[in-house]
């Protein structure tokens, strides 16, 4: 009978519960909030919540600062045009021109980072582009007069909108990996519970209860030695985040001389490593390219040669 069934007998007969059966219920209860909490479904739930609200974060912050931009950029390209003039109303179409151009590709990067794919350099050019194109349109006028507040109020918004496109996709590629980690066994502790659980469910069938062990005979004729059941091998279980030096490992096998080493070359041999893991993998890799001498390979022939010789 289980702790819980005992509990619940006793419930039945409106007994008071000993302070041993609170407590093991109490440790039963966490036991299961603990065990739901780390579940993988879970924590990835609760990330795409936070996700969601640093999305929405962001994106308020930059349209905000992309809309206080939107005057100064139109006083820029309007100077000495009469108000209500076609160069006047055209200047109004220069921002949001630069605007779009931009949202696009951080619209884009949301994406890809979500499945931590790199956007390549083009897009990071035209994200540069139109933010170095805001920034000197929004600051001229104040540069020209030499007007330090002018220049540091008008900096604020085109810096902080550079700085939250830039710290979007990392946040976003870091929380993909917490729900990379979070599914592992090192983490739910899954893992240790199939490890503990095998070897009793293979016993477990050989042992019936009410049957003796047959009494091993004299040496009349030999006993047959014991059959072994051949069985399937078990798949091997689901690795846990790999560490860097796996990584390195894969990318160092995967090198031979005349290959470029770089970020983007280590996530084609390491699919699932992440953009920030992929540089540094690849700067240890190049370390260790200029610092090693490089080792021919010797071929199999003369090695059989050499080996034919000294038998010789």
């Amino acid at each position: 009978m289980t702790t819980t069934e005992i509990a619940t007998a006793q419930d039945a007969r409106h007994q008071p519960l000993t302070e041993a059966d609170k407590l093991r219920q109490d440790a039963e209860s966490a036991a299961q909030v603990r065990r739901l909490a780390n579940h993988p479904d879970v924590i990835a739930l609760r990330v795409e919540k936070v996700r969601t609200q640093i999305d929405v974060l962001l994106w308020v912050g930059i349209f905000l600062g992309l809309a206080f931009t939107m005057v100064n950029v139109q006083a820029f390209a309007a100077s000495g045009s009469a108000p209500w003039s076609l160069g006047w109303v055209s200047a109004w179409l220069l921002d949001p021109m630069v605007s779009l151009v931009l949202v696009a590709v951080l619209r884009a990067e949301q994406i890809t980072a979500r499945y931590q794919v790199e956007t390549g350099r083009w897009a990071h050019r035209t994200k540069w582009f139109a933010f170095l194109a805001t920034y000197v349109m929004n600051t001229w006028k104040s540069w020209t007069h030499l007007d330090v507040a002018g220049v540091a109020l008008h900096s604020v918004p085109p810096v902080l909108v550079f700085l939250a496109a830039e710290t979007a996709p990392v946040l976003r590629d870091k929380l993909t990996e917490a729900v990379m980690a979070a599914a592992g066994h090192a983490f739910t502790g899954e893992a240790d519970t199939r490890d503990q659980t095998a070897p009793a469910a293979e016993v477990a069938p050989a042992e019936t209860p009410g049957t003796e062990e047959p009494v091993p005979t004299p040496a009349l004729s030999p006993t047959p030695a014991p059959r072994r059941t051949t069985r399937k091998a078990k798949a091997p279980a689901k690795q846990g985040r790999k560490l860097r030096a796996d990584y390195l490992a894969e990318a160092r096998a995967a090198w031979t001389p005349g290959i470029e080493i770089t970020p983007a070359w280590v996530r084609e041999v390491c699919p699932e490593v992440s953009r920030g893991t992929s540089k540094n993998v690849a700067d240890d890799l190049i370390a260790e390219t200029r610092t090693a001498p490089t080792v021919l390979p010797v071929s199999v022939a003369n090695t059989a040669t050499t080996d034919t010789e000294e038998a010789a």
